[in-house]
Parts: C-alpha cells; sequence; structure tokens
C-alpha cells in the first residue's frame, strides 16, 4: 500500500469513499484531501479526530499540492469539466505539480469518454517517467459507499502491473473490482449500466403505478415481481414506491441516495456515446427526457433518482 495517497472531492460520494479508503490504509500512511468546500475538508478531519486518525489526515491547498505529497492520487467530482479543472488549471491543477513521475491518478468520477481520454493522453505525453492515469467510475449509491460494497469499474488491462495495487485500494471502497480492457472502457461500462439502471427504474415505477391504479397493493405487486419475469435489483433493494422497501431512500422522502440530476447527466452520456458509435438505443430519448423532466420539478429536483415516480 501506498504511504502517501491524495484524495480530491469529498461530495456524496467521495465522503463515504475516502471514509472506507481511510479506515483500510497503516496507520504510518498519509492521507491528503482537497475539497472546493472548505465545510466538507473541516468534518471529514473532525470524523477522523473522532476515530483517531487525526495525526494521519492533512488538508491541502489545492489540487496541485495534492500531487506533489502524494504517490496515488484518487479524484472524484460531478461532470467532465470539473474534471479538467482538477487536472489541468494552470498554477493549481494536479499536473501542475513540479514532477509527478512515476504517480498514478485514479479518476472514479463518471464522465463523457472524451474528456477522460484526453486526461489520459495529456498524462502520457508527460517526459521521462510518465505516471499513470485510470478511469474507475463506481456503482452502488451512497449506501454502497458507506458499507464499502462499491462496484468498480476499472479501466485497465488484466495484465496491468499496477492491478495488485489498484485491487489493495480499492478492495477498502468495494466488493466487486471489475477490470474491463484498457483506458476508458471502466466509463463505457459505467455509462452503459447507468442506462440499464435508469431504463429499469422507470419502467419498474410504471409498472407499480399500473398495477396500483388496476388496484393491487404495492408490497404484494413488488412481491409478485421478485419471482417472476420482471424481476430486478431496483424492484427489491430500492423500489421507487414509498413504503415498498422501508430501509430505501425511496421511503424517507426520497432525500439522499443518486440525485435525478446525476441521472440526467449520465443519461446524457449514453445518448451520446451510442450516437458516437452508432448504437441504437430506442428508450434512450424518451428516458433522458422523462429523467430531464423530473430533475426540473420541484417536487423532485435534489432527490434521488427513483423520485421519477413521484413525477
Amino acid at each position: 500500500m501506498p504511504v502517501r495517497v491524495g484524495w480530491i472531492g469529498l461530495g456524496a460520494m467521495g465522503f463515504p469513499m475516502a471514509t472506507r479508503l481511510r479506515r483500510g490504509l497503516p496507520k504510518s500512511s498519509i492521507l491528503y484531501i482537497y475539497d472546493i468546500d472548505e465545510d466538507v475538508l473541516r468534518k471529514f478531519v473532525h470524523e477522523s479526530e473522532q476515530v483517531g486518525y487525526n495525526e494521519s489526515i492533512i488538508i491541502a491547498k489545492n489540487a496541485r499540492e495534492v500531487a506533489e505529497l502524494s504517490d496515488v492520487i484518487l479524484t472524484i467530482v460531478p461532470e467532465g469539466e470539473h474534471v479538467k479543472a482538477v487536472y489541468l488549471t494552470p498554477g493549481t491543477g494536479l499536473l501542475a505539480a513540479d514532477d509527478v513521475s512515476g504517480k498514478i491518478f485514479i479518476d472514479c468520477s463518471t464522465i463523457d469518454i472524451a474528456t477522460s481520454s484526453f486526461i489520459n493522453q495529456t498524462i502520457s505525453n508527460i517526459p521521462h517517467t510518465p505516471p499513470k492515469f485510470y478511469d474507475a467510475p463506481v456503482s452502488g449509491g451512497t449506501a454502497g459507499a458507506a458499507k464499502g460494497t462499491l462496484s468498480i469499474m476499472l479501466g485497465a488491462s488484466p495484465t496491468d502491473p499496477t492491478l495488485p495495487l489498484l485491487h489493495s485500494l480499492f478492495s477498502h471502497m468495494g466488493t466487486s473490482i471489475h477490470t474491463l480492457g484498457g483506458p476508458t472502457l471502466g466509463l463505457a461500462a459505467k455509462i452503459s449500466n447507468n442506462y440499464l439502471s435508469g431504463t429499469i427504474a422507470l419502467a419498474t415505477a410504471e409498472a407499480m403505478n399500473l398495477g396500483m391504479r388496476l388496484g393491487l397493493d404495492p408490497v404484494v405487486l413488488s412481491r409478485c415481481f421478485a419471482t417472476s419475469s420482471g424481476a430486478s435489483w431496483v424492484n427489491e433493494t430500492i423500489n421507487p414506491v414509498p413504503g415498498v422497501c422501508p430501509d430505501a431512500v425511496t421511503s424517507k422522502g426520497y432525500e439522499g441516495g443518486f440525485k435525478v440530476q446525476l441521472m440526467k447527466k449520465d443519461l446524457g452520456l449514453a445518448v451520446q456515446a451510442a450516437e458516437r458509435v452508432g448504437a441504437r438505443l430506442v428508450l434512450g430519448n424518451r428516458t433522458l427526457g422523462a429523467y430531464s423532466a423530473a430533475s426540473e420539478d420541484p417536487r423532485c429536483r435534489d432527490r434521488d433518482s427513483r423520485v421519477v415516480y413521484r413525477w
């Protein structure tokens, strides 16, 4: 395990992921953290102090300092433009560091493939001993991040010599680590997965609404789905109808979870990627339209994406 690890991005997913990693690192390791939100940085340090990690957490003043002080740097931010800012901002970005030779950069953000490819190419062109860059988006939501049960989609070759290190790091954050073949293929898997997940959630919401309007009890209907051809993880774990899955965010006012705006973003990435490679998405634009409308609805905005049922 590396002695000096950097983490940039302490949002809804980044905070619990970094917390899990902090617990897994050896006591001798130092975790350098940075986020544009100073309050969340202080919160992370405070929570670390509560469990005895106060000496191993250091707040950096910017992304550049994280790169200068760390051997492995993980980033997770909302969109491609934020990834570009973190890596490429002159003077304060990760690649503005005086020497990044041999360092390992891992981006866990879900962004467009073109941006990730551009960052990878920029890093590959650094002379002498180029650093390495990996796309490694994650799936499992905030609950999975908190429990350390995420699915990691790693854009790396199965023969990459860095794999043991990457698997060691991610073992503290996820239970499924998929090595998908090379640069940007992690993102390809994540975009495809979220297209599938978002479409299933919308179909589940529609099917539940249909059955309930025909007179069925929602809990009974969900149980019927679970043992029939309509079975899905969404139905059984985070059914969009409040009360069906009592412990899910869908039964708690849709507070927390994966925001509907982020699902809209990811579906947009899927539709764009499909157009680029000529893949037909029969449901793509209709599904994107539904989540776009839900993300603008004041009853739904900033809530878990399964709030599309409320919409």
